[in-house]
């Protein structure tokens, strides 16, 4: 799976749970899930199952603590992929 489509899968998966205030054009590669995104930890978490079903991986917490912009999940989905 190439990074743009790692990208895309991504986006699908958060703009789900975008508050209404937040657009989808508004995810970008450097966005901060909560300071640029507006989304809550209980959504973040939520993405974080969906991101584990979606590429069939498995996330741990320090995965979850480092995942603060989008760059930073593709760069751990890129890995836990390489470990597979």
């Amino acid at each position: 799976m190439e990074r743009e489509e790692k990208y895309q899968t991504l986006k699908n998966i958060v703009k789900v749970y975008l508050p209404e205030d937040v657009d989808v054009a508004d995810i970008k590669q450097n966005s901060h899930f909560m300071e640029n995104l507006n989304i809550n930890s209980a959504n973040l978490v939520d993405i974080v199952l969906d991101v584990e079903d979606a590429f069939d991986i498995r996330l741990e917490n320090e995965d979850m603590d480092q995942m603060q912009t989008v760059n930073d999940a593709l760069a751990i989905i890129d890995a836990k992929l390489s470990q597979k």
